[in-house]
């Protein structure tokens, strides 16, 4: 067994290590559409478990991040959601919002989607990992 706080699941582990500087991973809600072509981690269990914010905390643990994608749509359609996603972040991070469309098609560049269990709307981000130094 592992001896580290970190992250248990093997594939997701796995994928963490194999993730180098400007690879994209999207952390999802339950809803989002995952292209064929995306490695899946299928994390949910029922709705709500996991939360989109208790996955995408133990990836941050493990992940360098240099720059997020949103929709726009979570501004207006879930603001509280919004908010606790930035506040994960530090202020001087690179944040792009783009339409929901757009956000679809660019998940078609990410290397893996990380699937929650979150049934709140439009709770999704892709992160653009940086380099540990």
């Amino acid at each position: 067994m592992k001896r580290t706080d970190g992250i248990l699941n093997s594939q997701l582990s796995r994928v963490i290590a194999e993730t180098g500087h400007t690879d994209l991973l999207v952390v999802t809600d339950a809803g989002l559409p995952i292209p064929s072509n995306v490695e899946r981690v299928d994390l949910s269990i029922i709705p709500n478990i996991p939360r989109l914010l208790d996955v995408l905390k133990a990836v941050l643990r493990e992940v360098v991040v240099e720059g997020i994608f949103l929709s726009e749509e979570v501004k207006i359609i879930s603001p509280h959601m919004h908010e606790e996603i930035l506040s994960l972040f530090p202020s001087d991070i690179q944040v792009t919002y783009m339409p929901h469309v757009e956000f679809k098609r660019k998940t078609q560049a990410v290397r893996a989607a990380i699937r929650s269990g979150e049934f709140t709307p439009y709770a999704n981000v892709i992160l653009q990992a940086g380099v540990a130094y």
